[in-house]
């Protein structure tokens, strides 16, 4: 595992997921298709700044992962949380993501309250083993969620309980 340090997102980190987002390997597991999509999916991602909820990840100073709590104002929706996270290509497989997840959840429990965190993820995504190796469980499937030139992909959703 690669020594890391995790802290609260800054604004100047979106040029880094912007950069790991248009990674063409990467970008497949996102619901996002070009620059224009990635830019505006990447402000709403950082507008979640002001709530505390986005952290990144830094090795040797430099940001190599970020995650995404996206909490809500609605009473009624305040309980649960959905997550986004990408690591950079070069520095997955290495603890990062594993420890970008500790963080969320630490934080959703502590800082938030939140009792349900949950993710949505593409068939396919080498991804589902983190998540499954995180606790997270598989509670439903949304057929053909996503097509990408003429193939569709479905969308898994998982959860796991705090």
């Amino acid at each position: 595992m690669l020594d890391v340090n995790i802290r609260l997102t800054k604004l100047e980190d979106k040029e880094y997921l912007i950069k790991w987002l248009l990674d063409e390997d990467t970008l497949k597991w996102y619901p996002m298709s070009d620059r224009r999509e990635v830019e505006h999916a990447s402000t709403i991602w950082m507008s979640y700044i002001n709530k505390e909820a986005v952290y990144t990840a830094e090795h040797n100073n430099e940001p190599c992962g970020c995650c995404l709590l996206y909490v809500s104002n609605i009473k009624k929706f305040a309980h649960q949380a959905l997550f986004a996270i990408i690591v950079a290509k070069e520095h997955r497989g290495k603890g990062i993501g594993t420890a970008l997840i500790k963080k969320l959840i630490d934080v959703a429990k502590d800082e938030f309250k939140i009792e349900i965190l949950h993710l949505e993820v593409y068939e396919g995504n080498p991804a589902i083993s983190l998540y499954k190796r995180m606790g997270f469980e598989r509670y439903g499937i949304h057929k053909k969620f996503i097509k990408d030139k003429d193939r569709y992909f479905d969308k898994i959703m998982m959860q796991r309980s705090l």
